[in-house]
């Protein structure tokens, strides 16, 4: 999969449903945050564990093992493009509020598939971020 991040975009901190998760830096800069697994009541602020900046062609992997991650494009004048591979593919995954720790399930949501473009309708009622 690739995804285009825009100037400040990121993605919600999140878990990979048990697959492994390679992901290069076509172009720009990406900044990952790893966190740990929230504790089981989920009352209290999640615990970073570390942040890198990712430049471009540097390559990351992550599983669930590892922690969480967020990963968010800092730049607030250029775009950034990764590339990323998933063993095996997953369609959903959770999301975890920072403050609280709490998670939150949440669908996948892709803008084309097998080259095609995806219906907009589909796609934005989907959208969960």
């Amino acid at each position: 999969m690739i995804l285009c991040w825009g100037e400040g975009h990121g993605s919600s901190i999140h878990d990979h449903t048990d697959s492994h998760c390679f992901m290069k830096i076509l172009q720009g800069n990406l900044k990952e945050t790893l966190f740990e697994w929230p504790e089981k009541k989920g009352n209290g602020e999640m615990t970073k564990k570390s942040e890198r900046v990712l430049r471009e062609n540097q390559c990351a992997y992550i599983n669930d093992s590892i922690g969480l991650h967020r990963v968010e494009n800092i730049s607030h004048t250029e775009t950034a493009v990764s590339l990323h591979l998933y063993s095996p593919p997953f369609d959903s995954c959770n999301t975890f509020d920072q403050r609280t720790g709490h998670k939150h399930k949440v669908k996948m949501t892709f803008y084309s598939q097998f080259g095609e473009r995806t219906h907009c309708a589909m796609a934005m009622s989907q959208e969960n971020n």
